[in-house]
């Protein structure tokens, strides 16, 4: 599978965004009304990076970024970032272990230590707003 929106001239529209997720674009849709809306209340903003030459979506509470989403052929991914010191707790969440199973394999960036989903069913929200909910909660 290949990132989407590579081109920096066009910006990640509504529309842009209809055409590239297909079938996936209501999932999407509603997991960006969600984390809008009252529960959550937060800001997303996409951003055109030169280094990766493609747009990814930043998704914040105030100043701090939540997570990153980026798009692909069939599904959007769901970037998380998290400490070491974070691993008991998200081995303690309500979530899938598949999701827990693969955090705890993958090799930390740095410091950082990624919590990656690729989202294409509107199932996997349930994880992803617990996740986003713990995340928007850490001091």
């Amino acid at each position: 599978m290949s990132q989407l929106l590579k081109e920096q001239n066009i910006f990640p529209s509504e529309e842009v965004l209809k055409d590239v997720l297909g079938n996936v674009y209501n999932v999407f849709e509603e997991m960006i009304t969600r984390l809008t809306q009252d529960e959550f209340s937060l800001t997303v903003t996409w951003n055109y990076y030169k280094d990766g030459k493609s747009w990814l979506c930043k998704i914040c509470d105030k100043k701090k970024t939540i997570l990153w989403l980026s798009v692909w052929e069939g599904f959007f991914k769901i970037s998380f970032y998290f400490t070491e010191k974070h691993l008991e707790s998200i081995a303690s969440l309500d979530i899938s272990e598949q999701i827990k199973e693969v955090f705890f394999h993958t090799k930390p960036v740095g410091k950082l230590i990624p919590l990656i989903i690729n989202i294409n069913t509107r199932e996997q929200l349930t994880d992803l707003l617990k996740i986003t909910k713990y995340k928007k909660e850490l001091k």
